[in-house]
Formats: structure tokens, sequence, C-alpha cells
């Protein structure tokens, strides 16, 4: 949960999950639109897919070693240091963004290898403990932007210190260019049902649709705006009466969508108001 997702945001989550999934078997066991509804909010619906994957590898034996670790589904360089170094002391190290940062920063250099840098930097003998101070380090003193160099317990070592460059570093990846789209979501409502349709910008949720053969649309009920990674979208949401449904359209009762996956998009523009 903690990819690339802010700590904050996971704890509540994490708190859920846990309680619902007690045990990798019990995951493993979930229905897909259970593990996603689940999920819902915390994005990059794949992760969770990759952990139930996992999960059903884990069952019955958790994997002690870092090339057995890597094997496991959305399991990469980092998870696998981590897992191995501070759970089974193995001499990994585990690099993240606050290593990277760190160690650019130590070497004055924006191009550095920071894997290289921090295998050799690892304490071998307490590999688990050396990974989260620095992870550490990084997160709450060598921070991105102002980072507090009189607290650090490092600033005499710190090359990019000396050079006055710790502002400069590490170097700023180019983001791709921001897009800006406007889509048009219905309500479509009968009998104490809502009309869904499965998602095409979340694989696997259901969402509300988009004008289609066979709809009137009606009355504006409001709009919003919501960002995915480089777009921005602008979502005006109307009422509608449909003739016919899409092909894969379903009616869902609308006191069970509590426990659908449903898009993030959807929950937003059924709180909307004019």
């Amino acid at each position: 949960m903690l990819q690339q997702t802010r700590v904050a945001a996971v704890i509540p989550y994490y708190q859920r999950f846990l309680e619902r999934f007690p045990t990798p078997a019990a995951l493993a066991a979930a229905e897909e639109p259970e593990l996603l509804a689940m999920w819902a909010g915390l994005g990059y619906y794949s992760r969770a897919r990759n952990l139930q994957k996992a999960a059903a590898l884990v069952a019955e034996t958790f994997p002690s070693d870092y090339a057995a670790l890597l094997e496991l589904p959305g399991v990469g360089t980092y998870t696998a240091a981590a897992v191995a170094s501070i759970a089974f002391d193995q001499p990994h190290a585990a690099v993240d963004g606050n290593v990277r940062r760190v160690v650019a920063r130590l070497t004055n250099d924006g191009l550095v290898d920071a894997g290289r840098v921090a295998d050799e930097l690892l304490d071998s003998k307490q590999p688990g403990r050396w990974n989260q101070a620095v992870m550490e380090l990084g997160a709450t003193v060598c921070l991105p932007r102002e980072p507090l160099c009189e607290a650090c317990p490092v600033a005499k070592w710190c090359a990019a210190r000396l050079a006055g460059t710790q502002n400069e570093l590490p170097l700023k990846r180019k983001k791709p260019e921001a897009e800006y789209l406007e889509k048009t979501l219905l309500i479509i409502r009968s009998k104490g049902r809502l009309l869904l349709v499965p998602g095409v910008r979340v694989a696997g949720f259901w969402d509300l649709p988009e004008p289609f053969k066979g709809v009137r649309v009606g009355a504006k009920l409001g709009e919003f705006k919501h960002t995915i990674t480089h777009r921005h979208y602008r979502f005006l949401v109307f009422e509608g009466v449909a003739s016919r449904i899409p092909a894969d359209g379903c009616w869902f009762e609308e006191e069970d969508l509590g426990k659908l996956p449903l898009s993030t998009t959807a929950k937003k523009a059924l709180r909307v108001r004019v």
C-alpha cells in the first residue's frame, strides 16, 4: 500500500484491510470485486491484484531470501531488499526515493547509481536498521525542499552541502505534459436501481455511463474536477432516462452500492449538487 501512496492516506486502509483479511489465506480467497472495493481510493489497482496473487503463494510458506522474494508478483528490488534486510537480516540495501535523495547529496552527483553506493555503505551486520535509518533520514531531515542540514548527523560527509548544491539534487525528472479533458456522466435511476457500466479509466470497477444511444439527457446536476496522474478531468453530471441500456450495462440496487468496487468518479458524481 505504501508504494506510491503517502503513509497518512494508507493507515485507515491498512487497518480495514487487516480486519477483513487477517491472513494471507483469507486475502487469497477473496473475490476480486470485494478486494477492489477495499482498495478503492488508493489507486494503482494492479498493486491489489498482485498482492492477492502473492498472498496465494505465501499462504503456506513465506520466502525468507531476497531472490525468492523477487519472484512474488508485484515485488521489486526495493520491497525485496526491505523485507529481506528487516525481517531476515540479509545484506541488501533498500533504495526508495528517500535513499536516492540522500545518496545523490552525499556524493553531490545527480546521476549517481544510488543502488551501488547504498550497497557499498550498507552495514552488513545490521542491514535492516541501516535501511530504516537512511530512509528515515531522507523522510525527516534530508527533505526534498529545504533540507535540515544543521540537524543532519552525516552533514560533515555530505559533498552537496560542502558545495552548496543540496537544493539542486536530486535532479528533477521531466513530468508528462498535462492533459485537460471534459467528460459527461449520467445518473440513470429506475425503481430504486442505478445503471452502471464497467469502468473505462480503471479496470475492474463500475462507473456511471457516458451518453449512449437510447438515452435522453436531462437536467444538469453539477460538475466536479478529478485528476489521474497528468490527466485533469472536468466531469459534467446529468440526469438521464434510458429507453434501452448498453450491452455491458447493469442495474444495481442503490442500497448495495457500498459493496461494489465503485469508481472514485462515480462516487463524486453521486455527491454533486447543482
